[in-house]
């Protein structure tokens, strides 16, 4: 079900970006760098070991070429979708993956209850319709399916939703936790795994669960 104006505290001017160009034309060239640090990385596989159960149907979204999987797991499949074909392409643990805007059409092409667990790694900022995108992640994920958002401090910051760019880390835990909430998750878990504090990038998760 859409949502409607006064179901959430947000307003238009929340989702806006300094570049509203074409996302597809920004995305238009592949991108192979790592938007965290190495240490970041390492932390963030060791999370997704723990969150993710071996032989699960996994969705990477808004996906790239680096994998931050364990590469010891096997899952039964790992969906990437994301804005670059090349970059997708060079994705050694994707199954399958897509093409597909979310900013402009924010619906997902999978039925419902179609994955165990949703990945959001270091994108989230991104989001211009954000809770119509948490209520699709909640539609095609299996009852129990979880979801982790994970983000650092580093961003495009041209292509960052005006209210990202307003708020410190703790704001943005609690952003993204408001979207999860409204889209009727669980209450979400919001954790620090920052591996080295004032010294590397930091990382943030937040993860729950579809009740």
């Amino acid at each position: 079900m859409p949502l409607r104006l006064l179901d959430h505290p947000f307003r238009a001017e929340h989702f806006r970006r300094a570049d509203e160009a074409s996302d597809a034309d920004f995305y238009s060239f592949p991108r192979l760098v790592t938007h965290i640090d190495d240490a970041a990385i390492a932390a963030l596989t060791r999370f997704y070991g723990d969150f993710l159960a071996p032989g699960s149907d996994v969705l990477d979204l808004m996906s790239s070429w680096v994998s931050h999987l364990p590469p010891a797991v096997d899952y039964r499949s790992v969906v990437g979708l994301g804005m670059n074909a090349a970059e997708l392409a060079a994705n050694p643990r994707l199954s399958r993956w897509l093409v597909h805007d979310l900013n402009q059409a924010p619906g997902l092409p999978f039925a419902d209850a179609h994955f165990d667990a949703c990945l959001i790694a270091v994108s989230v900022q991104y989001l211009a319709r954000p809770l119509e995108v948490f209520t699709e992640i909640a539609r095609v994920l299996r009852p129990g399916g979880g979801l982790a958002v994970s983000f650092s401090n580093r961003m495009f910051a041209t292509k960052a939703v005006a209210v990202w760019r307003a708020l410190d880390a703790a704001g943005h835990a609690q952003l993204v936790a408001l979207y999860c909430q409204l889209a009727g998750f669980a209450a979400p878990v919001l954790a620090d795994l920052s591996p080295a504090p004032g010294r590397g990038d930091p990382l943030h998760v937040v993860a729950t669960r579809k009740a």
